[in-house]
């Protein structure tokens, strides 16, 4: 049956108060009108300036937005139409609020002190808050953010800890915090449970404490809860929360990629694809790690809109460790593949210098952003 036009570009109703409102006339680029043109693993505008008049790839702010003034717009060449992001440009992170490259080894891991008995209480405070984000050169989305950043803060522990998070709701509209693990049913998050103690949807200018026990240790995850529930995943409300084993892990360079994607035209198809948000970032920006040292990479898969989502390293090989919860790895492979929230654990160590490619090994989804480098040194 096909989607009203209306319905396509506005799912759910929540168009942000910027975005361009359906039958405007303005041109929004589909991911495989963005794929027919090839260009855009390079960020390049080879042709993009010769396009069709008054035309621009829109981003979430229904502005045609490209770097320095220009208008990013498509060609036809070949019965194909070329498109590409802002060529010689970068993402401001200063007004993102956060860096990819920053995000890879930021732990947040609270403040902490002693209850009654000596057992930790480690607590957070998070804000949910509307803002637009920049998610590849000339590309703006109107995200809904924890803490201002996308994904969230990575919330670290360790096991057998008591936690408490304070979620405060600074958003235009409801929303909630539910964490994968063990909890009290009036701890997760979800509406319609929890209303007579503060809990379940938590309404704008609204608070509540979430607070349970560190267990099982992990690689989980955190996300609003809220219907319609792909709309809110899609618009950035999740993050990575790290229970550590009681006995911890061996010393390594820790890294958190979240795998994310963006759907900037609301047809319920990606057009940006990226780890920690910013398309094509750490090509751009390869990821530096020794040669021989251990390198643990906590992954989690957020993307909505696509079933399955992959991540694949080239020369090298790394030990699988599925949600993290056991110490002993699953397999040794170079490739791993995860459904939305799956996420796992990868060590590895690099026995040789260079370049390496890591990327999703669907093709597709690799050249309209989630693809970069290692530079081991």
């Amino acid at each position: 049956m096909a989607i009203p036009t209306s319905q396509r570009h506005d799912p759910d109703g929540l168009r942000g108060p910027d975005e361009p409102p359906a039958g405007t006339g303005k041109r929004v680029f589909s991911r495989r009108r963005l794929l027919a043109g090839g260009a855009l693993a390079s960020f390049s505008l080879p042709a993009l300036h010769e396009l069709v008049p008054h035309e621009g790839l829109h981003g979430g702010d229904g502005d045609a937005l490209a770097a320095g003034g220009h208008r990013g717009h498509a060609t036809a060449t070949g019965g194909h139409e070329h498109a590409a992001f802002a060529g010689g440009a970068g993402v401001d992170h200063a007004a993102n609020g956060f860096d990819p490259s920053a995000m890879l080894r930021d732990f947040d891991w609270g403040k902490t002190r002693r209850l009654p008995g000596g057992r930790v209480l480690r607590e957070w405070e998070i804000h949910a808050r509307d803002r637009e984000i920049e998610v590849a050169p000339g590309v703006h989305y109107a995200a809904w953010t924890y803490n201002g950043r996308v994904p969230g803060p990575t919330l670290r522990c360790r096991e057998g800890e008591r936690l408490r998070i304070r979620f405060v709701n600074a958003s235009t509209h409801p929303h909630t915090m539910h964490f994968h693990g063990v909890h009290s049913s009036f701890m997760d998050g979800v509406p319609g449970i929890g209303e007579g103690t503060g809990g379940g949807e938590i309404e704008p200018g609204g608070s509540f404490d979430y607070e349970f026990d560190a267990e099982p240790f992990g690689m989980h995850l955190y996300h609003c809860h809220v219907a319609p529930l792909a709309a809110h995943i899609a618009k950035g409300l999740y993050g990575a929360f790290i229970i550590d084993p009681a006995r911890g892990r061996p010393e390594a360079d820790e890294l958190v990629m979240v795998m994310n994607a963006f759907d900037t035209n609301f047809d319920f198809s990606n057009e940006v694809y990226a780890v920690n948000t910013v398309g094509f970032h750490y090509q751009h920006h390869p990821i530096a790690v020794h040669r021989d040292e251990l390198v643990r990479i906590y992954l989690a898969n957020l993307v909505e809109y696509d079933p399955i989502n992959s991540f694949h390293l080239h020369g090298n090989f790394f030990h699988h460790y599925p949600t993290g919860t056991s110490l002993e790895p699953a397999e040794l492979t170079d490739i791993v593949v995860q459904g939305q929230a799956q996420r796992c654990i990868l060590e590895l160590r690099f026995p040789k210098p260079g370049r390496y490619m890591f990327h999703a090994h669907k093709t597709e989804f690799a050249e309209l952003g989630w693809t970069g480098f290692f530079e081991v040194g």
